[in-house]
């Protein structure tokens, strides 16, 4: 395990997968671990891949979701192989996926800055195309609310994540936030669906022209806030996974509850590699769904800590201006926190 620290934030890189098992601000777990990490009969299951079984923080998927071109693991190599350290600081870290990816190499660039946490992951060489997206996870005691920058669609697969336990009616694809409901009347996407047993899946659309993405979580019980920014045009797409009790089986066992994952990426929802590779709803929508191989290629996403101020319950704009970082309330107060202006070029 690496460890990387600076003043009140400390990071842990689990470099046997490459993901984050913890990231701490000022004493808040800012991001979820699952609680059979260090399960000694699940670590020794060969039938769990091993991005489940070391299941954390945040991680790179590529290609994301199940890879039905290649038969490789769920999420691919650089989730579930090992990484090696090129370079490590007090608060900053290279990291080399040892394996090739379409003949790619893949390099992973940490840093943390106070309550920011910067990452790009270089892909330089390599064949064909390639679906990929980030994958940070929050945990939420008692739920919380979602806000988002603009979207021009939100879609829902055709298939259930888990059959029975979708929230979401199948196979939509609408304009706004509000989803039909598989039992009938409409889901609000700002809501976390706390008391609901469910597992589900739904894909927004950036809106056209978007140059930085992001989304903002406020968790109730820890009366904070997480902001996830992208590189919109790297990644056109922020896939929603929701997991609140919905998968009895191992290592799951109904345990892994109120969990959401802000997937930003590139890929077509949870359809698959194949289908980000061939024609589906988003390429129709003019959307891609796969990185191009070759020469050298840059995913460029951030994630910012921070406590919830006092009486702020949506944010209608997060703007990157200088080396500040504003964040807009909808009542018009506004909140600012240093950030590099230079990450998103």
């Amino acid at each position: 395990m690496i460890t990387l620290s600076d003043g009140a934030a400390k990071l842990g890189i689990d470099e046997s997968v490459g993901n984050l098992p913890f990231w701490r601000v000022e004493g808040r777990d800012i991001l979820h671990a699952a609680p059979w990490r260090d399960e000694p009969e699940v670590q020794a299951d060969p039938a769990i891949p091993q991005v489940n079984k070391r299941l954390a923080g945040d991680f790179l998927c590529m290609p994301f979701g199940r890879d039905d071109v290649t038969g490789g693991p769920i999420h691919g190599a650089t989730a579930n192989a090992p990484w090696e350290v090129m370079e490590v600081g007090a608060a900053h870290a290279h990291l080399r996926l040892s394996v090739p990816v379409q003949g790619a190499v893949v390099d992973k660039h940490l840093r943390i800055a106070g309550p920011v946490l910067y990452q790009r992951h270089v892909v330089t060489g390599g064949q064909g195309a390639v679906s990929f997206a980030h994958h940070p996870m929050a945990r939420m005691a008692a739920g919380g609310r979602l806000s988002f920058s603009p979207k021009r669609a939100v879609l829902t697969d055709p298939v259930a994540q888990r059959e029975g336990r979708n929230l979401w009616a199948l196979g939509q694809c609408v304009p706004g936030l509000m989803l039909a409901r598989e039992g009938g009347g409409d889901w609000d996407l700002r809501h976390y669906p706390e008391g609901e047993t469910v597992e589900d899946f739904c894909t927004l659309v950036e809106a056209e022209g978007a140059r930085i993405g992001w989304s903002v979580l406020m968790r109730e019980a820890e009366d904070d806030m997480l902001v996830v920014l992208k590189d919109a045009r790297a990644m056109p797409v922020t896939m929603l996974w929701v997991s609140n009790g919905g998968r009895e089986f191992s290592p799951w066992n109904g345990r892994h509850r109120g969990v959401l994952g802000i997937e930003d990426g590139c890929a077509a929802g949870g359809l698959g590699f194949a289908a980000s590779l061939s024609d589906n709803p988003f390429a129709a929508m003019g959307v891609a769904t796969a990185l191009p191989l070759g020469g050298e290629q840059v995913i460029r996403h951030a994630m910012v800590a921070l406590p919830r101020p006092k009486g702020w319950a949506e944010v209608v704009e997060v703007a990157v201006a200088g080396d500040a970082l504003t964040l807009t309330e909808a009542g018009g107060v506004h909140m600012s926190v240093a950030f590099d202006g230079g990450f998103f070029p």
